[in-house]
């Protein structure tokens, strides 16, 4: 048995961040301006509104105005923000086997950065080779 610790909260979001950070210049800079938090697993309210019966199916969360979406006119509440649940992505890196989990945080993030700029498959495959 390994007495290896699974990657704490702080870890997750380092290599959150190590992604966002090594975007192409053009991405680079707006991602920045997204918040990245992380959590053991999604809120309750998330779940309830996304219909989504265990916190295990969601790995992450957009929560903000797609920039293809956005006017001078939207007053914020706060920033856009990326949610990466640590569970439910271990749970899928170990279930995966294959994957490190830099690479699994890195898809994860890519997806919902999808989100936020409204990228089409074909944009995300150009930055994260696991959509080809």
């Amino acid at each position: 048995m390994s007495d290896a610790l699974p990657p704490s909260l702080d870890v997750i979001e380092a290599l959150a961040r190590d992604t966002v950070e090594a975007l192409p210049d053009a991405f680079r800079t707006p991602a920045r301006g997204v918040a990245i938090r992380v959590e053991d697993f999604p809120a309750d309210d998330m779940l309830r509104d996304l219909e989504i019966e265990s916190p295990f199916e969601l790995t992450g969360l957009y929560e903000g105005i797609p920039l293809t979406q956005k006017s001078v006119f939207d007053q914020p509440a706060g920033p856009d923000v990326i949610w990466l649940f640590r569970r439910p992505i271990l749970d899928e890196w170990a279930d995966r086997g294959d994957v490190e989990i830099g690479a699994l945080v890195a898809h994860v993030l890519i997806h919902e950065l999808a989100h936020h700029f409204g990228w089409s498959d074909a944009d995300i495959a150009t930055i994260d080779r696991w959509w080809e």
